[in-house]
């Protein structure tokens, strides 16, 4: 007791300094706490903080105290101005006050594409009724309630161990929630701050669940989404939709507003959502890299991997720059984006007789077949090309069909800039930077997206010709479109700038022209100027591949509902594939080129290989601890992190790659050699033996001890040490190179990939 009322002392000694009342601008700040100093005469954590608050200022302390965190994080947001922050960083209870960060969105023929529609060794009937009692929690911009998607037919009773709940709101009224949809809950008040004032002050802008973006009903119905007949976007891609999950149960956390995700919102919807009982939690959604203490999206899903919530989140639409992932912490499934079978050809026909192929999801009534006049042209400020704002001179566009190259301003915003400066149609081209992917957006005009080297043909056409002309055309949904996948040029790439000794992204799947629910509050392009309504939309992004893993997740929950976080996150990984349909190793999108595990990470996931995976690689709570201490954090900041005040790091890896990893990142640096163990537990049938395979560059010799292992019951678990040696006479280079380390039998094949650099970036 002395010890703590002398923390207390020294708490509110730290104050001394401040003056009272204060006139200088407030923000959010996240302070985290040493959980265990709160002196037992506070009944609650969250009447220490206030009176903490208090001390800082004569005012009301609960209106500068925004969350009270519990779970997630060890500490509270507040409403401070810069010399309070400073003053909470004086006290020794306070461990660390970080101002409030912003994170980005990263913004159906799924099911058939990912084999869900087809029979697989576990039972149909089974599998959906354990999904009964799979709980799936969304963070995003909310939700949509009253879409087919959210439908709840079927479902039997909501499980009792669920403590969530369905907010009111103005325009959410708790009956809104059904047998589906079991919870929604909003999160604003770091908005509220940052944005200076009331929510009320912005008409569209409702504190409630609601979704006014359509993002968060998209990644939502992804995950879990009832099946709903007749589902198309304005005719594009009719059929069925469905969620990965269809008979799980979602819970909303609207943490996304019109200015961006806070992280004092998102942190405190992880912390409703772990103690809710979510069992997945999705986040379509993520910042820059940054030290594990000071990413809230990790601190949060630290601790709900350690009480056994599988945390999915996007890697980011950075691609395909190096270095460019988001949510890089082992304990979360980083998710990378690749094409489905699917696609909405439109065609671009020249007055030269060329006619090029693009996509387009434009569903007006077209342009006619009279070819009319093409431009393209640097218009003001050189920035014509880009159809930039004010960019495009009227007198040169109207009438005609102007060329765009992507980049810098949304896709659909050049459409509407070309149509309101009197244009009639766009080509949207393609530059080095997307290669030759091939986004299909629900233009306003009609409109055609084109590849890098379809767009410089065209491009020069336009520049040579002296009477260019265009006429454009659509074709609809086509199916089984070879090769796919491919992955997407904006899919965000490694290396992993945190720990490069841990690969990532983890997995890619379907995040290109992705069917799923929409919002009715906005227009399938989110224009403002955009009327349109409908009931799905067409998006892409590594948001969009995020949920299918997600839901993926949740049936393997359903199937295996003692397995950990990590032991699903490695049947995921070791059984994703790496050849596309057409027999030949995945592509990528944004040169051509054969992709590799910085891009594609393990491979796109396969479903029914996963329910069944032989062998996993599982990590404990202790583990990632371990791994933790191994990056030379002060021991202050892995308490951050773990939330527990006795570790010491006595207990550390000697290089944050021995962490027991389903791939293999080695950075030799100044070593020549690189040595790890891990250990397969066994999830197969009892008296399985595997032999190991082994691909390597030869400028890398591998070296697996023991060859064979021999498993003689289920779960039992063995170890393999693989010695990794840069063979002196090789040439050092300064690109990665890659390899695999398999274990199979006739039944299983566990894969890891393996991606060497000599030097780090």
């Amino acid at each position: 007791m002395a010890s703590i009322s002398m923390a207390l002392l020294c708490f509110f000694a730290s104050f001394a300094f401040l003056p009272f009342l204060s006139a200088m601008p407030k923000q959010t700040y996240i302070v985290h706490v040493k959980h265990q100093d709160k002196p037992s005469f506070y009944v609650t954590h969250h009447d220490w903080y206030s009176s903490q608050l208090k001390s800082l200022s004569d005012s009301d302390s609960d209106s500068s105290l925004l969350y009270t965190y519990t779970d997630a994080y060890h500490g509270f947001a507040a409403s401070l101005d810069a010399d309070q922050a400073e003053s909470l960083r004086r006290s020794e209870s306070v461990i660390g006050v970080y101002e409030d960060t912003v994170y980005n969105l990263h913004t159906t023929r799924t099911p058939e594409f990912l084999g869900l529609e087809i029979e697989s060794g576990h039972n149909t009937q089974v599998l959906d009724q354990a999904s009964h009692d799979v709980i799936i929690g969304v963070l995003d911009t909310g939700v949509w309630p009253e879409s087919k998607s959210f439908d709840d037919t079927g479902l039997p009773e909501i499980p009792t161990r669920w403590r969530g709940q369905c907010e009111s709101g103005s325009d959410f009224k708790p009956t809104l929630c059904n047998k589906k949809l079991i919870g929604a809950r909003s999160f604003s008040k770091g908005f509220h701050t940052a944005s200076g004032g009331s929510i009320s002050k912005k008409p569209k802008e409702a504190e409630s669940p609601r979704d006014l973006d359509g993002h968060g009903t998209h990644t939502a119905s992804t995950a879990a989404g009832s099946n709903v007949a007749n589902a198309s976007l304005l005719g594009y891609a009719s059929g069925t939709a469905r969620g990965m999950a269809t008979q799980a149960r979602i819970g909303i956390y609207k943490v996304c507003w019109s200015i961006g995700c806070f992280g004092s919102d998102i942190l405190a919807g992880m912390d409703r959502a772990i103690s809710d009982g979510v069992d997945v939690l999705s986040l379509s959604l993520g910042g820059g890299s940054a030290p594990y203490y000071r990413d809230t999206i990790a601190i949060g899903a630290f601790t709900a991997v350690e009480k056994g919530i599988f945390v999915s989140c996007s890697a980011g639409n950075g691609g395909p720059v190096r270095a460019s992932l988001a949510n890089v912490a082992p304990w979360i499934m980083t998710v990378g984006a690749g094409t489905l079978d699917r696609d909405f050809p439109a065609f671009a026909s020249l007055g030269n007789k060329k006619r090029f192929t693009g996509v387009s999801l434009y569903s007006g009534k077209g342009m006619g077949n009279k070819p009319v006049g093409l431009v393209y042209s640097k218009g003001n400020n050189g920035t014509g090309n880009l159809c930039l704002p004010g960019s495009l001179e009227p007198d040169f566009v109207r009438g005609k069909v102007v060329v765009c190259d992507r980049g810098v301003n949304a896709r659909v915003e050049k459409g509407s800039i070309v149509r309101g400066a009197g244009g009639i149609g766009m080509i949207l081209a393609n530059t080095a930077e997307s290669g030759e992917e091939l986004v299909a957006d629900s233009h306003l005009l009609p409109a055609v997206a084109v590849g890098k080297k379809v767009g410089d043909l065209i491009r020069e056409y336009v520049r040579s010709d002296p009477n260019p002309t265009a006429v454009l055309s659509f074709g609809g949904t086509v199916l089984d479109v070879r090769p796919s996948p491919v992955v997407a040029a904006f899919s965000s790439r490694g290396p992993n700038l945190v720990t490069p000794q841990i690969l990532k992204p983890d997995v890619i799947g379907p995040g290109v022209n992705i069917l799923a629910a929409w919002s009715d509050a906005v227009g399938p392009t989110g224009l403002d100027t955009d009327t349109r309504k409908t009931q799905f939309n067409i998006m892409s992004g590594t948001s969009m591949s995020c949920p299918h893993i997600s839901g993926l997740a949740a049936l393997l929950k359903a199937a295996h509902p003692t397995w950990s976080p990590s032991a699903i996150k490695s049947a995921l990984m070791t059984t994703a594939y790496t050849q596309d349909n057409t027999k030949s190793p995945l592509r990528d999108a944004a040169g051509g080129g054969f992709s590799n595990p910085l891009a594609h990470g393990a491979g796109h996931v396969d479903p029914h290989k996963a329910l069944d995976p032989g062998l996993v690689y599982d990590i404990s709570t202790n583990d990632y601890i371990s791994f933790l201490c191994s990056l030379d954090y002060p021991i202050d900041r892995v308490q951050t992190i773990v939330k527990r005040p006795n570790v010491t790091c006595s207990r550390k890896f000697s290089n944050p790659g021995q962490l027991n990893y389903p791939s293999f990142s080695i950075l030799f640096g100044n070593k020549r050699v690189v040595r790890y163990t891990r250990v397969l537990t066994n999830v197969g049938a009892p008296g399985s033996v595997y032999d190991v395979a082994v691909s390597a560059p030869t400028s890398v010799g591998v070296t697996v001890k023991p060859t064979k292992l021999v498993f003689r019951n289920v779960g039992e678990k063995q170890r393999y040490t693989v010695t990794f040696v840069a063979k002196k006479d090789a040439a050092i280079t300064p690109r990665p190179e890659f390899g695999s380390i398999v274990w199979s039998n006739s039944q299983y094949q566990v894969k890891s990939p393996v991606a060497f650099a000599w030097t780090q970036l």
